[in-house]
C-alpha cells in the first residue's frame, strides 16, 4: 500500500518537531465535507494524511465537517467512508464528526462574545462585504461591532432559540479589520439557517461555518498536523488565531500545513459542476465511468493500486500545477499489464470468409499471457470458415504506411493461420460487407513465412457472442473547462461509445469485476453493475496507447509551423534523416520521432548510448521515463547518470518502478547506485525471503487460493502481485514467480489437468 514516505517538506518539519519534543504522535486527519462524492484530488489527501500517519506510526482520523446542512447526507458520508476503505486505508475507531461538537463550539463561541472577542452583527450580507474594505483598502467598522458582550450574548442565544430569521444576524469574530489578510477583518462564525441537519435533525437553527469549526474540531481530537491544500493558505492565520484565543486543552496546539493539489487537464473536481453533470443528466451518475470521481474510477475499472501509485508520483509539493492524464493513463496501463489476461474482441465486426477452409472448427491453444511473464494460463480458440475481423482492419485503398489487410496482400490472424486477399463486396453505398481471404495450412499457430503486412485479430463467427462494450474518451474536449465559456459546452460529444461487439468464447464467462486486455485495443473490465452471468458488459480501462497526448502534440506543431492539416495526419519529423538513422537502429517511429523533435534529447541519446550501448533500450528508457519526468530538456551532463540507471534496471538491480524514485535525484546529477543503496530501494530476490513471503499470502488468501486449484490461472498474477506489494515493488519477477509456484506447490499441475478435460471435453 502507498503511504508518504518519500522525502518531502511536510516530513522535514515533522521529524524536526519530533526530534525536538514538541510532538509526540503524528495524528492527522482526512476531513470531507459530505455533499458529494470524493474524486480525484480528495484521493491525494487521503494517501497524504493516512499513509503520513501509518508511516510514523500515528493515526489518521475520518472527519466529517458537516457544518453546512444544505446539501449534505448520509449517502455522501458513506460514499467518502467506502472511498477511503476502497483506496485501502481504514480509520479504526476514530470516525467523527463536526456535528458531534456544535454544543462544545458554541459554549466556546460564547466563552469569545464574554471576552469581547466576537460580537453579533444585524448588518446585511452586503453591508458586511462593504465595511470589510478591499485588498487595497481597510475594512471600516459596522455599527454594531462596538455592541456590549452582553447584548451580544443575549442575541447569540436567541439566535439558537429560533427567534430570528434567516440571514438578520450574524456572529463575527472580532480580530482586525486593517489586516493585510482579509480573512482576519472579523471572519463570520455562525449562521442562521433553519434548515434540517441530516444527524442533528431540527435540534440546531444556527451552524458555525467552516473556519471556526475546523480548527477547533482539530484541537478537540488531538491533531497535530492539519494537512490541506494551498487555497486555505490564507486561512492558516485564522486557524491559529482561533485556537490560541480558545482554551481547548490541545498540547500540542494543531497546525495547518499547506501542500499542492491533485488536478488533472480535461477534468473538473469543482463540487458544485459535478453535483450539476449528475443532476443535469449529462452523466448517467456519481460513479459514471467518465466522472473524476473514484467511484466512477472504479466502475471504470481502475484499481486502487494504480490511484495510490499517482498520488506517489505526483509527490507533495508547496506549488500547484495541472498534470496531463497522460500520466495516470500509464500508471493504470502498467498496474493492469500482469493483471489481465490477453483475449480478442472484435469491436467493430466486419465478416470475412476463408474461402479455401473446408474443414471442422480448428481449437488453437493460445496464451493467456505474453512470454516474458512467465505466467502459465491458455485458452482455446476456435478457427473456422467464418471469421469476423475489425473493419479498419481492411482498406481497398489503403494509405502510406497501412500494414493491415488489403488487395494483394497477407496478413496473419493472431495465433492462427496466415491469410491471403482473395475478394471483397460492397453495398450499394460502396461500403465493404464482407472480405473473402484463403488460408496457408503451414503456417497455423506461427508464422513460416517472412513477407505478411501485419497481424490482426479475430474472433470466429458462430462460436463469438455478441457483447456490450463501452469505449470512453476525456468527458471535456478543453483541457481548462470553462476557462474561455461555460464548462458545460466544453463536454466532448464523443466521450462515449457504445459498441456490440464479438468477442471469444472466453470472454464469455468473464465475471463481473474482472479485467481483460482486448489484444490491440485496450484494457477492460467486466462491470459489475450491469454484467449479467454469460452476458458481460465490458468498460474500456484505458486505451494501449495514448492517442490524446498524440493529438495535442499534432496540434501544437501545427501551430508553431503555421502548417495546414487536420489533427490526425502525421507531420513530418523535424529531422527526417537522423529519425530515420534511429528507425535503423531499431528504434520505433514514434519513438525516433519523440527524440529528433528536440536536438537536446537528441545529444542525450547519443551521450547515454555511449556508455550504454543498446540503442533501441535507451531509447524506451529516455521517451517512456526521462523526459516525462524532466519539467525541462534533459541535460547532457546528466547522461552518464541516466545511463548507469538504465544499467541497473537492464540488470535486474532496479525494477523500472523503483528506478523511477531515483530518477528525480539523478536528473539533478546524482549518483543512482549511491541512492539506490541509500534508500534500500535494490530488487529483493534471495529466494529464501520470497517464499516466505508467498506462503503467507497463499494462507491469508484461500479463496483465491482455491480459484487457483480450480484451473483459473489469472491467481498466478494476483499472489505475483502480492509478493510485489509486499516488498515494496523490489521482488525480482522471475524469482517471485518461482516463490508463488512453490508456494502453490502440486496445485500448478491440477490446473493443467483440469484445462486439459475441459479441451477434451470440447473436443467431443
Amino acid at each position: 500500500m502507498a503511504s508518504d514516505t518519500g522525502s518531502n517538506f511536510i516530513r522535514t518539519r515533522i521529524d524536526s518537531e519530533l526530534a525536538d519534543g514538541r510532538v509526540q504522535q503524528v495524528v492527522t486527519r482526512f476531513p470531507p465535507e459530505p455533499n458529494g462524492w470524493p474524486h480525484i484530488g480528495h484521493a491525494k489527501s487521503i494517501c497524504l494524511n493516512f499513509g503520513l500517519a501509518a508511516s510514523y506510526g500515528g493515526r489518521c482520523h475520518l472527519r466529517f465537517d458537516d457544518t453546512n446542512p444544505e446539501g449534505e447526507s448520509e449517502e455522501f458520508a458513506q460514499a467518502l467512508a467506502n472511498d477511503v476503505r476502497w483506496l485501502g486505508f481504514d480509520w479504526g475507531d476514530h470516525k467523527y464528526y463536526a456535528s458531534d461538537y456544535y454544543e462544545q463550539l458554541y459554549v466556546w463561541a460564547e466563552s469569545l462574545i464574554e471576552r469581547g472577542l466576537a460580537y453579533v452583527d444585524e448588518s446585511s450580507e452586503e453591508q458586511i462585504r462593504a465595511h470589510r474594505g478591499t485588498v487595497t483598502e481597510a475594512g471600516t467598522p459596522t455599527p454594531f461591532r462596538d455592541r456590549s458582550p452582553a447584548d451580544s450574548l443575549d442575541r447569540f442565544r436567541r439566535m439558537r432559540a429560533g427567534e430570528f430569521d434567516d440571514g438578520a444576524m450574524v456572529l463575527r469574530a472580532k480580530i482586525d479589520l486593517t489586516s493585510n489578510n482579509m480573512k482576519m477583518r472579523d471572519p463570520l462564525m455562525y449562521r442562521i439557517k433553519k434548515q434540517s441537519h441530516y444527524r442533528t435533525g431540527d435540534a440546531w437553527g444556527i451552524y458555525p461555518f467552516y473556519d471556526y469549526a475546523h480548527c477547533l474540531s482539530d484541537a478537540l481530537e488531538g491533531i497535530t498536523y492539519s494537512l490541506c491544500t494551498l487555497e486555505f493558505e490564507n486561512n492558516r492565520e485564522l486557524y491559529d488565531w482561533y485556537v490560541q484565543h480558545v482554551d481547548t486543552g490541545a498540547d500540542p496546539a494543531p497546525q495547518q500545513i499547506e501542500f499542492a493539489r491533485l488536478a488533472l487537464t480535461h477534468t473538473v473536481t469543482s463540487k458544485r459542476k459535478l453535483k450539476q453533470l449528475v443532476l443535469e443528466g449529462h452523466v448517467s451518475g456519481w460513479d459514471d465511468p467518465r466522472m473524476p470521481t473514484l467511484a466512477g474510477l472504479r466502475r471504470r475499472g481502475v484499481r486502487p493500486e494504480a490511484v495510490r501509485e499517482l498520488c506517489d508520483r505526483v509527490g507533495v509539493a508547496r506549488a500547484n500545477s495541472t498534470l496531463d492524464p497522460a500520466l495516470f493513463d500509464q500508471i493504470i496501463r502498467e498496474d493492469l499489464d500482469a493483471e489481465a489476461p490477453r483475449v480478442m474482441a472484435v469491436l467493430d465486426p466486419l465478416p470475412m470468409v476463408v474461402e479455401n477452409w473446408d474443414a471442422d472448427v480448428d481449437w488453437i491453444d493460445a496464451p493467456l499471457w505474453p512470454s516474458e511473464f512467465g505466467l502459465e494460463g491458455e485458452r482455446p480458440i476456435p478457427f473456422a470458415k467464418n471469421l469476423f475481423i475489425e473493419r479498419a482492419d481492411f482498406k481497398v485503398k489503403p494509405a502510406k504506411g497501412f500494414k493491415r489487410l488489403a488487395p494483394g496482400r497477407s496478413v496473419r490472424l493472431l495465433n492462427g493461420y496466415v491469410v491471403t486477399y482473395t475478394g471483397h463486396e460492397v453495398d450499394a453505398d460502396g461500403n465493404v460487407t464482407q472480405v473473402r481471404v484463403s488460408h496457408d495450412p503451414k503456417t497455423r499457430g506461427g508464422d513460416a513465412r517472412s513477407k505478411v503486412s501485419g497481424s490482426i485479430h479475430w474472433v470466429a463467427r458462430d462460436t463469438s457472442m455478441e457483447a456490450t462494450v463501452r469505449v470512453y474518451d476525456r468527458l471535456f474536449a478543453a483541457a481548462a473547462p470553462g476557462l474561455e465559456q461555460d464548462f458545460l459546452l466544453d463536454l466532448n460529444p464523443a466521450s462515449l461509445k457504445t459498441l456490440t461487439a464479438r468477442i471469444e468464447p472466453a470472454l464469455s464467462f468473464a465475471e463481473g469485476g474482472s479485467h481483460w486486455q482486448f489484444i490491440r485495443a485496450g484494457y477492460f473490465f467486466a462491470d459489475v453493475q450491469d454484467s449479467e452471468p454469460g452476458k458481460p458488459v465490458f468498460n474500456q480501462v484505458v486505451s494501449l496507447k495514448d492517442s490524446w497526448k498524440k493529438q495535442e502534440t499534432l496540434v501544437q506543431a501545427r501551430k508553431a509551423a503555421n502548417a495546414p492539416g487536420k489533427v490526425g495526419d502525421k507531420p513530418d519529423p523535424l529531422h527526417p534523416k537522423r529519425a530515420k538513422a534511429l528507425r535503423d537502429l531499431g528504434i520505433d517511429e514514434d519513438t525516433a520521432r519523440v527524440l529528433t523533435d528536440d536536438p537536446a534529447h537528441d545529444a542525450v541519446f547519443v551521450a547515454v548510448v555511449a556508455k550504454h550501448a543498446q540503442p533501441e533500450s535507451v531509447a524506451k528508457f529516455l521517451v517512456n521515463e526521462v523526459i516525462p519526468a524532466a519539467e525541462q530538456a534533459v541535460k547532457l551532463d546528466v547522461a552518464p547518470g541516466i545511463a548507469a540507471l538504465l544499467a541497473m534496471v537492464d540488470s535486474g538491480k532496479l525494477t523500472t518502478k523503483l528506478a523511477r524514485k531515483v530518477l528525480a535525484e539523478v536528473l539533478t546529477g546524482g549518483d543512482p547506485v549511491a541512492i539506490a543503496k541509500r534508500d534500500g530501494l535494490t530488487v529483493v530476490s534471495d529466494s529464501g525471503e520470497l517464499l516466505a513471503i508467498a506462503t503467507k499470502a497463499v494462507a491469508d488468501h484461500p479463496e483465491e487460493a482455491q480459484k487457483f486449484r480450480d484451473g483459473n490461472g489469472r491467481m498466478m498474477g494476483f499472489f505475483v502481485g502480492k509478493v510485489m506489494k509486499a516488498t515494496g515493488g523490489k521482488a525480482d519477477g522471475k524469482a517471485a514467480k518461482q516463490a508463488v509456484e512453490a508456494a502453490l506447490g502440486t496445485w500448478q499441475d491440477q490446473m493443467v489437468q483440469i484445462l486439459n478435460e475441459s479441451k477434451a471435453s470440447d473436443n467431443k
